[in-house]
């Protein structure tokens, strides 16, 4: 999770010096492209739980079945996927924002993005498994390697370098894609290398594993997609306000990564023991480990977010050349810094029930907070009564300190250890 926060910093400050429209159109572009991965990235969740659960049962020799299936429907759904998004994403851009400027570069932008929809699903699938069976440094390895292919590829398409044509923000959309599809290579070698005798590839999974798998991969996916659609409408609301402020969110959003990311490996970190020990048909294990990694992540996420309170400018200073720009984001990004370890909690509970096989719970709680609560009031907030991008930002801290309270009730009332897999 580091390699990702060092990626999503390096990426935006290489697009930072494209100027404000191309922070904008990065800033939007991603969070559509966020938004039409959302449900392919489900088949994760379904993976390692199911992965996990069949370590902790000691049925070794089938534990790579769950990743056959999630690669098989990653690969069906993205396909046909791929091909509508690539002919819709000019209509996309036209309705999230109206500065030409920045249709011009995030229409493109969001179009070489999408050429990675194949690789990101099969991705997904292979980080729930590594995950699951407890050999996350397979994965480790892997993301390292797309995140320097990533990042050396962004230099050379971004700026022109070695002969190659500059390409501007659109290189670095290119960029991910490739890299995304260097891992998905790397993950195909590290499975027959590892996984053969669990059975990967080894024939098609049968029918119940993946009704099974849909039912644990379609509410993660949705909770997922709608979790994107809000950021994406999210940053639709900002750009109501204004060009700058919409850069500013870009930089917050990527800064935020920093913080979250790593409370989000500790999160598959919870989800796979909390799998492994339901397989061996120990809840209360089960529970503990939820509440363990909840006080690691506090400790960790809280101590990132202290040099955002302390130091925004310098910090800011970093991704914006824009003296106006940085003003705008300096309280904004002081408020994320003070409410990020609540963000822990959130999201290693949310991990910890996927775990679980609790996708429907966490589906409800997430989809029912950020669009019933967070967006229509980030738009009351913001345009309506104009509080502009502090505003919104307040009440998206707010949101996810909420959601991160319900989950902490849910995981003490441990419904979810009744939950077969």
């Amino acid at each position: 999770m580091v390699s990702q926060n060092v990626l999503n910093l390096v990426d935006t400050a290489m697009v930072g010096t494209q100027g404000t429209a191309a922070l904008a159109a990065v800033g939007i572009g991603s969070f559509a492209n966020f938004m039409a991965f959302a449900f392919i990235t489900g088949m994760s969740a379904g993976v390692q739980a199911m992965a996990a659960r069949r370590l902790g049962e000691g049925r070794t020799d089938i534990m790579g079945v769950p990743l056959n299936g999630g690669l098989l429907l990653a690969v069906a759904l993205a396909l046909p996927w791929t091909v509508i998004l690539l002919y819709a994403a000019p209509h996309v851009f036209t309705i999230l924002h109206d500065d030409p400027a920045v249709r011009e570069i995030g229409t493109p932008y969001l179009q070489a993005r999408l050429l990675g929809m194949v690789g990101v699903g099969m991705n997904f699938s292979f980080r729930g498994y590594w995950n699951g069976v407890g050999r996350s440094q397979l994965y480790l390895r892997t993301i390292v390697i797309i995140h320097v292919v990533n990042i050396v590829m962004n230099a050379v398409l971004i700026y022109g370098l070695l002969g190659v044509p500059a390409l501007g923000a659109v290189g670095a959309g290119v960029a991910s894609s490739i890299a995304t599809y260097v891992g998905t290579g790397v993950y195909i070698y590290l499975g027959l290398l590892h996984a053969r005798r669990a059975g990967f590839l080894r024939g098609l999974p049968e029918l119940s594993v993946i009704k099974t798998m849909l039912k644990l991969a379609v509410p993660a996916g949705a909770q997922q997609l709608f979790f994107a659609a809000g950021y994406t409408v999210l940053f639709w609301i900002i750009g109501q306000v204004g060009t700058a402020e919409l850069a500013a969110a870009n930089v917050l959003l990527n800064v935020l990564m920093v913080a979250i990311l790593p409370g989000l490996g500790l999160g598959l970190g919870a989800a796979s023991l909390v799998g492994q020990a339901l397989g061996r048909d120990d809840p209360a294990d089960a529970r503990a480990w939820g509440w363990d990694v909840v006080k690691v992540g506090v400790v960790v996420m809280g101590a990132l977010g202290v040099p955002m309170v302390l130091f925004p400018g310098p910090l800011l200073g970093i991704f914006i050349s824009e003296p106006g720009v940085v003003e705008l984001a300096r309280l904004p990004l002081q408020i994320v810094g003070a409410g990020v370890a609540f963000d822990a909690v959130g999201l290693i509970l949310l991990n910890a029930l996927l775990g679980a096989g609790a996708s429907r719970t966490v589906m409800t709680v997430g989809v029912g907070l950020q669009w019933g609560l967070a967006v229509p009031l980030s738009y009351l907030v913001g345009p309506v009564l104009g509080h502009g991008l502090l505003g919104i930002w307040t009440v998206q801290i707010g949101y996810r300190i909420l959601q991160a309270g319900c989950f902490s009730v849910i995981w003490q009332r441990g419904r979810w250890m009744r939950i077969q897999v």
